[in-house]
C-alpha cells in the first residue's frame, strides 16, 4: 500500500501523528518497533488525514462545518443542533472514488494476509490530536466493532468521520484550546480479536492515584472491554511489581482482587457491529478471567512498552476466546502522572469531618467539599451548578462538559480504569467511584466532603470539611547521617508515599494486615474441622472459595498485603514485626473465640514470642512464616526482614528462631535478617546476650516507657507521667544502644516521641542510634529534626 491516502500499520511510526493520529501512529510504533520483540498486535492499516480533508472537500462539508461551528460560538444554535447536523452531513457523503478503492484494496489486503475472505475488523477513530501527553482524549470518538464486508467498512468509516463532531469532541477540544480547523481524522481498520467471547481490560505501567512508578495495574472483565471504561462492571484486578518482572522464577504480583464481572458485552445473534450485554454465569463471576502467568505476560509487556515509549502507558488488551491469546490493541502516554512533579509531595489534611455516608474507590489523593447535585441521565447535565459535587450512577464521554466544572465526582458504578475515574484524573479532581449506592444516601444541595486522603479507599462524609494541602519540596530535605525509616501499616495507603526520601520501613505490623485483609484467625483455617459454629464454617467457607487448602488463603492474603508495602520501599530493608495480637484481639478474628484463652490482663499475658512456639498457636505461626518466606522467595522481596516482637528471655528467643527455621526461615539463610523488639526491661539487661541471637533491636518506646515506669500506657489517669524521656526510660534507652554497638549489632526506634518532641531526636541521635523509624505524616518534620541534631552533635565535637 503506497497511496498517500491508506498506510498499512506497518508503514506507520509514531512521528506520524499529523498523518493518521496518535491512535493510529501509536499502532504502528508498536507493530514496527515491539512486535519483534514479542508482544502480539494484531494486523491493520489507516487512512489519513489527507483521505479525511479530501472527503470534506469531495463533499463541499468545510465551509458547513465552519457555518455550523460559527452558529454555535454566536449563541445561535445549542451544542447538540450544532453535533447533529455535522454529523449527518458527513454520514451523508459519498465516497471519492480514490479513497474508496484505496480503502476497498486495503481492506482486501488485510483479508488474504490473515487468511479470512472478509474478515472481520475493529474500525477505530484517530484524531491527529489525540493521545498526547497533554491530553488523552479519552473516549471522545466512536469505534465499530465485528465489522465484515466491503460495504458494512465504508459504512463504518463513514461513521467515524461523524463521531469528530460528537457534541463531546467539539465541548473537549474547546476546553483543551484544539482549534478545529487543526484537527483531521484517521481510521484504523484492525483484524477483529474475539474478546467478545474471551476477555479484555486496561492496563497502566504506573500506579493511577498515586504515581507510585513500580507498578503494573492491569484490569480485566469478561468480554469486550467497553464495560470497563464505561464502568459498567467491577473487574478483576491485579497490580504487579516491574524491577522484578526480569526474573522468570519470580511472580511479583502485589495484589489481586476478584471483581464481581456482572455483565460482559458480546455480539449480538444478528450479527454485524451491533453488541448486547449479557450477564455472567455464576462460574464466570466466580474466577478470574486470566491466570497470574497471563497477569504476568501482560504486565512484561507493559514495561517494553513503557521502556519504548519513554513514559509511563495506558494500555488497551483483548483475549481472543477462540485460542486464548492475548493482543495489545492499543497504547497511548498516560496523561495525569507522566506531566506530574516527582520531586512535590502534596501533603493533604482535613479537619472538621462529619460521620461517613458511602465509601468507594478513591481516585486522586485530595479532597473536596461542595453541594451536591444529583443528576442521574446525560439528558439533564445542563442542570449542573459549577462547583458542585456531582452524583450519578455511571459516566460516558457525553459528560466531560460538566465533569470538568465539578469539585469531585461520585458514582454509583465503575473501577479504576472507568471513564469517570480516568477523567477525574484528567481533570486533578478528586473521585469516589464504584460507591453501589450514592444515588441513593444523598440528595441534591446537601453538603458532603468527598475524602480520597487516605488511601485506596474514598469516603464521602456529611458537611464540608476543612482541607488544607501543604506542597512539601522533596529535594530540599537534608541528609543525614542517621537513617529515617517509616512506620507503614495499611497496604493500600502505602504507595501515597512513595516520594518520601526514606531509608526503608522500620516497622510493619503483620496484624494489622491480618485484620484487615485475611480477618480469619489462622488456627480457624488450619484446624477448620475443629470449629462448632456453623455460621462460622459457612462464612469461612465463602472467603475461601478457589483454594483447595483453607490454609493457602491466608498465606495467600497474607503475603499479598504484605507485598504492596515492601514493594514500595525495595530494595530499601522492610522490617515486618510478626503478629504482636492479644489474645483478647485475636479472639476477635473471624473463628478467633474457639482458639483463644481469656485472660485478666492481656497486654501482659499470652502474646508476642509466646505463642510462637506454644502448642496453642504454633501452627498459626508457622503459616505467618510461610507467608515471609512466599513473600521473600516466590514473589521476590528478599529486602523483608522479620521482627520478633515481646520476646521475654534468652530461651524464648532460641526456641523461636527454632520454629522459624523449621518452617524455612532460618536467620542467614538467603540473607534472611531477624530483629528484635526491645520492649521489656530484660532485653534492656540482657542486651549483650540478646544481641548475640538477632542481627538487630528495635526499640519499642512505648512498651518499654510502660514496662519500666509501671504505668498503663492507656491509663488517662497517669497520662501525664507516662514520657519516654523519663530518666529511666533514656537510660534504658542508652544502654541497649551502647550494648548493641559493643556487639556490632543495628538499634533503631519505632515511635512517636522524635514526632513529637525535638530533644528527643537529639537524644538519640547523641546516644549513636542507627535509625529511627516514624509515621509518614511526621517524616519531613523529624528529618529535618534529625539534621538539626546532627549538626548540633558536630558542633559539639569540634
Amino acid at each position: 500500500m503506497t497511496d498517500a491516502l491508506v498506510r498499512d500499520f506497518e508503514q506507520i511510526s509514531r512521528g506520524d501523528v499529523a498523518s493518521v493520529g496518535g491512535k493510529n501512529a501509536s499502532l504502528g510504533e508498536l507493530i514496527g518497533a515491539l512486535v519483534p520483540q514479542g508482544i502480539a498486535v494484531p494486523p491493520g492499516f489507516a487512512t489519513t488525514a489527507d483521505a479525511f480533508r479530501l472527503f470534506l472537500s469531495h463533499n463541499r462539508l468545510e465551509p458547513l462545518i465552519a457555518q455550523h461551528l460559527s452558529a454555535h460560538a454566536r449563541g445561535e444554535a445549542t451544542l447538540a443542533e450544532t453535533g447533529r447536523a455535522i454529523r449527518q452531513a458527513i454520514t451523508a457523503g459519498k465516497w471519492p472514488d480514490r479513497l474508496h478503492g484505496a480503502i476497498v484494496d486495503a481492506y482486501r489486503v488485510l483479508s488474504a494476509r490473515v487468511g479470512d475472505l472478509e474478515t472481520a475488523v475493529a474500525v477505530r477513530s484517530s484524531a491527529t490530536a489525540e493521545d498526547l501527553p497533554e491530553a488523552s482524549f479519552a473516549g471522545q470518538q466512536e469505534t465499530f466493532l465485528n465489522i465484515s464486508g466491503e460495504e458494512a467498512l465504508l459504512a463504518a468509516c463513514r461513521r467515524c468521520y461523524a463521531s469528530l463532531y460528537t457534541d463531546r469532541a467539539i465541548s473537549y477540544r474547546a476546553a483543551y484550546g484544539f482549534a478545529e480547523a487543526s484537527v483531521a481524522l484517521s481510521i484504523g481498520v484492525q483484524k477483529m480479536i474475539r474478546s467478545d467471547t474471551g476477555g479484555s481490560g486496561v492496563m497502566f505501567s504506573i500506579d493511577t492515584e498515586t504515581g507510585f512508578p513500580g507498578i503494573v495495574m492491569v484490569d480485566a472483565a469478561w468480554g469486550m472491554g467497553e464495560n470497563i471504561v464505561q464502568g459498567a462492571v467491577e473487574p478483576d484486578s491485579w497490580q504487579v511489581f516491574k524491577p522484578l518482572l526480569g526474573n522468570p522464577d519470580l511472580s511479583p504480583v502485589v495484589a489481586k482482587t476478584r471483581g464481581a464481572k456482572a455483565l460482559k458485552l458480546i455480539h449480538s445473534d444478528g450479527g454485524g457491529d451491533a453488541t448486547v450485554n449479557v450477564e455472567t454465569s455464576e462460574e464466570e463471576r466466580a474466577r478470574f478471567v486470566l491466570t497470574d502467568s497471563e497477569v504476568l505476560k501482560l504486565a512484561r509487556w507493559a514495561v517494553l512498552i513503557e521502556k519504548h515509549y519513554g513514559c509511563p502507558m495506558d494500555i488497551e488488551w483483548a483475549k481472543d476466546g477462540a485460542d486464548g491469546a492475548l493482543f495489545v490493541v492499543q497504547a497511548r502516554p498516560e496523561t495525569v502522572h507522566s506531566r506530574a512533579d516527582a520531586g512535590t509531595l502534596r501533603a493533604f489534611s482535613l479537619r472538621g469531618e462529619g460521620p461517613p455516608i458511602v465509601t468507594g474507590l478513591a481516585i486522586g489523593e485530595g479532597a473536596a467539599a461542595g453541594q451536591v447535585c444529583l443528576i442521574e441521565s446525560a439528558a439533564d447535565i445542563e442542570r449542573f451548578t459549577d462547583g458542585s459535587v456531582l452524583v450519578t450512577s455511571t459516566t460516558d464521554p457525553d459528560w466531560v462538559p460538566i465533569m470538568q466544572r465539578a469539585a469531585a465526582i461520585i458514582t454509583d458504578h465503575g473501577g479504576r480504569t472507568s471513564h469517570a475515574a480516568i477523567v477525574a484524573r484528567e481533570f486533578g479532581l478528586p473521585a469516589i467511584v464504584g460507591t453501589g449506592n450514592a444515588t441513593q444516601l444523598v440528595q441534591s444541595g446537601q453538603m458532603v466532603t468527598a475524602d480520597c486522603t487516605k488511601g485506596e479507599i474514598g469516603v464521602v462524609t456529611q458537611g464540608a470539611a476543612e482541607i488544607s494541602v501543604e506542597a512539601i519540596d522533596l529535594a530540599g530535605l537534608p541528609e543525614t547521617r542517621t537513617k529515617l525509616m517509616l512506620n507503614l501499616a495499611d497496604p493500600a495507603a502505602a504507595s501515597r508515599w512513595w516520594r518520601l526520601p526514606s531509608d526503608g520501613v522500620g516497622l510493619t505490623r503483620m496484624e494489622f494486615v491480618i485484620a484487615n485483609t485475611v480477618k480469619v484467625h489462622p488456627l480457624a483455617l488450619a484446624r477448620f474441622d475443629q470449629l462448632d459454629d456453623p455460621a462460622i464454617r459457612d462464612q469461612i467457607t465463602a472467603m475461601t472459595a478457589g483454594y483447595a487448602d483453607k490454609s493457602d488463603y491466608f498465606i495467600d492474603q497474607l503475603a499479598l498485603g504484605l507485598s504492596r508495602i515492601a514493594a514500595v520501599a525495595y530494595p530499601e530493608p522492610v522490617i515486618i514485626r510478626m503478629s504482636d495480637f492479644k489474645t483478647n484481639e485475636y479472639a476477635g478474628l473471624i473463628g478467633g473465640a474457639a482458639f483463644e484463652p481469656a485472660e485478666e490482663n492481656p497486654m501482659l499475658g499470652f502474646r508476642g514470642a509466646s505463642r510462637y512456639y506454644s502448642p496453642l498457636y504454633r501452627d498459626g505461626f508457622e503459616l505467618e512464616c510461610r507467608a515471609i518466606k512466599r513473600l521473600r522467595e516466590e514473589t521476590g522481596f528478599a529486602n523483608v526482614a522479620v521482627m520478633i516482637p515481646f520476646c521475654r528471655t534468652l530461651e524464648e528467643a532460641d526456641r523461636v528462631l527454632e520454629v522459624m527455621a523449621g518452617a524455612g526461615l532460618a536467620r542467614g539463610q538467603n540473607g534472611l535478617e531477624v530483629y528484635m523488639m526491645c520492649e521489656i526491661p530484660s532485653n534492656v539487661i540482657l542486651a549483650a546476650q540478646f544481641a548475640q541471637r538477632f542481627d538487630g533491636f528495635s526499640i519499642g518506646s512505648n512498651d518499654l516507657t510502660q514496662l519500666t515506669l509501671g504505668i498503663d500506657r492507656d491509663s488517662e489517669l497517669l497520662s501525664e507521667q507516662f514520657d519516654e524521656r523519663d530518666p529511666a526510660v533514656e537510660w534504658m534507652i542508652r544502654h541497649v544502644i551502647e550494648e548493641a554497638r559493643k556487639q556490632d549489632t543495628k538499634t533503631g526506634l519505632c515511635g512517636q516521641a522524635p514526632s513529637d518532641h525535638p530533644e528527643f531526636a537529639q537524644f538519640l541521635v547523641d546516644c549513636g542510634i542507627d535509625s529511627i523509624s516514624v509515621t509518614p505524616d511526621s517524616f519531613v518534620k523529624v528529618k529535618r529534626q534529625i539534621a538539626k541534631a546532627e549538626a548540633r552533635q558536630s558542633g559539639d565535637n569540634t
